[in-house]
């Protein structure tokens, strides 16, 4: 049966390049129905991460992907290293709040994609092990800081038995959450790098952050600074320097080289 993987990772691919999602679905749907969910597994984790997240970023977060029920925690990890490669400059100047609810929608899309919360947890630590998938991670928060910042009170408070309930809450805080659970270590390095000072004085930076006044030191990292921070990380070799590199190491070695 592995004999079938090649050819179907090749014209999977194909389709994704050429713009044709929809077939591409109905590609992996057919695969299923003669191979079995494992199978398609095992392809999605070798397909090119710039494939995945192309295919994957043309869906409404992923939730209308096969692929976004199957894709293995490690490679949609390493595809989100390519999703901020169309953003312009000029789209973060002007419209950041659009560009970071597109990956808001993404993330929280495949991460919530299905009532698995051990799948759930498996997405997000794969993603808090990235320099790219921390940045992303902090950009979601960057849109809700002080929810960000009640939501650390409640984890310091509560710990393990902390968890999304307020109808008032912004939508990134249940995403937060579940990073705590999947990754305290993860939940910490994302929380630390939005609020440069909350490490040493998170009282200090409580009250920085409830200043209103326009001349007041930022107490958070804004959204815009870091979509650029995740543009500047897109992998910049072609996927045919992948290709051959792929001869001496494994799907994902030397992504950020």
């Amino acid at each position: 049966m592995s004999t079938n993987f090649p050819a179907l990772r090749k014209a999977f691919s194909e389709l994704v390049v050429a713009g044709s999602t929809e077939r591409a679905e109905e590609a992996f749907s057919e695969a299923i129905e003669i191979h079995g969910d494992l199978a398609i597994v095992e392809v999605l984790a070798d397909l090119e991460p710039q494939i995945t997240s192309l295919h994957l970023g043309a869906f409404d977060g992923g939730k209308l992907s096969l692929a976004t029920l199957l894709v293995p925690p490690k490679a949609w990890a390493d595809s989100l290293a390519f999703f901020a490669a169309k953003w312009r400059e000029d789209d973060i100047d002007h419209e950041p709040e659009v560009l970071a609810e597109a990956l808001f929608a993404h993330i929280h899309g495949v991460v919530f994609a299905t009532d698995d919360v051990a799948r759930r947890r498996a997405l997000l630590k794969a993603c808090a092990k990235t320099d790219h998938g921390i940045i992303a991670l902090m950009i979601l928060f960057s849109m809700a800081p002080h929810d960000i910042l009640e939501t650390a009170d409640h984890i310091d408070t509560m710990q393990s038995y902390v968890m999304a309930g307020s109808e008032n809450e912004h939508d990134v805080v249940p995403l937060a959450i579940e990073l705590y659970h999947a990754t305290p270590d993860g939940w910490e390095q994302v929380l630390y790098g939005l609020f440069p000072n909350y490490l040493h004085d998170p009282d200090g930076v409580r009250e920085q952050a409830a200043i209103e006044e326009e001349d007041a030191p930022d107490a958070h990292r804004s959204t815009q600074e870091l979509l650029y921070q995740l543009r500047k990380m897109v992998p910049s070799f072609s996927s045919t320097q992948r290709v051959k590199a792929k001869k001496h190491a494994n799907l994902g070695a030397d992504i950020f080289s």
